[in-house]
C-alpha cells in the first residue's frame, strides 16, 4: 500500500466517522477524489472501501432521505466502530490497522487535519468526538520511522547504519523490510537481512544516522503468509515489564484505563482544573515512559520512583531544549 493510498483511506475513515448522517458518494467524490474521473473513482471508492472493511471498520450503506428511495450513502457508526471491553497489549490499543497503528505521528496527524478542513470548509456538521475512538496515543518519535514505514509500504529495500546492544560501534545493514510493528514498548523493522540471508528485527531507536531506501520500488515481495508481528515477537528480545501507578486526568488516558488492574475515581491530584482518578497499570518497561509522556499535562505519575524521575527528566529536557 503506498503513502498516498494510506492517508486516503485514512481520509475516508475520517470523513465518514466524524458526519452525523449519511454521506453521499457525490460528496465523497468531491471531497476525497476531486481530480479522478467517473470510472476511475467508481474503482477506487469501491477498492477503498472494501479494505476498510477487510481491517475491520463497519462502513454502513443507507438511504439518505428516509421517505425517498434515493441514492445511498455511507457512515461509520462509532458505537459500532468503538473497541468493546477486551484486554490488549499497550500497541494493539489503536483500533484500526492504518499506517502501522500510529496516530500522532506527524504525517497521519497532517490527513486527519487536512480532512476535518475540507469538511468543516464546506460547512458539514462535524462529531469530532467520534476520532477519540481511534486514538491510540502511540508516538513514533524515531527519526528513522518515515524511511521505513514508505519503504515497507513501496517495498524498497533500505540500507542503515545499525548498532546493537553491547557495541561501541555500528554496522551498515541493508533490509527488505516486511512491516513495522510496535512491540514491548518499542518500534521495530522486520525484514530479510540481505546481507545475513535471513530474516532479522532492528529496533528503529538503535539506527544510527539517517536510513536510506536502495533500490527500485516493487523491488521483492513479502513471503507468502508471514505474520510481521509474530516474526517480532519471535526474534525481538523478551519483554520487560514494569507496573506503575499514575493519576489520570478525567475524561482521559482511554488506552491506559482500558487495559488498567484498577482505577480509583476522585483522588486528589496535582491540579484542581479537572477531577482525577488513579490508575494501576503494567506495561513493558522500556516503554512505559514513551507511552505516559505521550499523555502530556493528563498523566501524573506516582510510583515507582524510578519512572517518575526518567518522566521528570525527559519533560526538563524538552523544555531545555526549547
Amino acid at each position: 500500500m503506498t503513502v498516498r493510498k494510506t492517508e486516503r483511506l485514512l481520509n475516508l475513515l475520517i470523513m465518514l466517522l466524524v458526519q452525523r448522517h449519511y454521506v453521499s458518494k457525490d460528496r465523497i467524490r468531491a471531497i476525497l477524489y476531486p481530480d479522478s474521473s467517473t470510472d476511475a473513482f467508481e474503482k477506487m471508492f469501491e477498492r477503498d472501501k472494501e479494505e476498510l472493511r477487510s481491517l475491520g471498520v463497519p462502513i454502513e450503506v443507507g438511504n439518505i432521505d428516509a421517505f425517498f428511495d434515493d441514492e445511498p450513502g455511507y457512515r461509520i457508526r462509532p458505537d459500532e466502530f468503538a473497541l468493546p471491553e477486551i484486554s490488549l497489549e499497550a500497541d494493539e490499543a489503536a483500533v484500526i490497522g492504518l499506517a502501522t497503528k500510529v496516530w500522532e505521528h506527524a504525517r497521519l496527524a497532517e490527513a486527519t487535519t487536512e480532512a476535518v478542513r475540507k469538511l468543516t470548509a464546506l460547512g458539514v456538521p462535524l462529531d469530532v468526538s467520534a476520532l477519540d475512538i481511534a486514538e491510540p496515543r502511540l508516538t513514533a518519535d524515531e527519526p528513522s520511522f518515515d524511511v521505513f514505514w514508505e519503504a515497507t509500504q513501496e517495498r524498497q529495500p533500505v540500507e542503515f547504519d545499525y548498532r546493537r546492544s553491547g557495541q561501541t560501534a555500528a554496522t551498515t545493514r541493508h533490509l527488505q523490510p516486511w512491516g513495522v510493528v510496535r512491540y514491548s514498548g518499542r518500534w521495530y523493522v522486520v525484514g530479510y537481512d540481505t546481507d545475513r540471508g535471513d530474516e532479522r528485527v532492528f529496533r528503529l531507536s538503535r539506527v544510527q544516522g539517517e536510513a536510506r531506501k536502495v533500490g527500485r520500488p516493487g523491488s521483492y515481495d513479502v513471503p507468502a503468509g508471514t505474520d510481521v508481528r509474530a516474526t517480532a515477537r519471535r526474534l525481538a528480545p523478551a519483554p520487560t515489564t514494569e507496573r506503575a501507578v499514575v493519576l489520570v486526568r478525567r475524561g482521559a488516558g482511554h488506552a491506559l484505563r482500558r487495559n488498567a488492574e484498577s482505577v480509583a475515581p476522585d483522588v486528589r491530584g496535582p491540579d484542581a482544573r479537572t477531577a482525577w482518578d488513579r490508575v494501576t497499570v503494567t506495561r513493558g518497561g522500556e516503554g512505559m515512559a514513551d507511552e505516559l509522556l505521550g499523555y502530556g499535562a493528563d498523566v501524573y505519575v506516582e510510583e515507582p520512583e524510578t519512572l517518575r524521575r526518567t518522566v521528570v527528566d525527559r519533560l526538563r529536557a524538552a523544555v531545555g531544549a526549547q
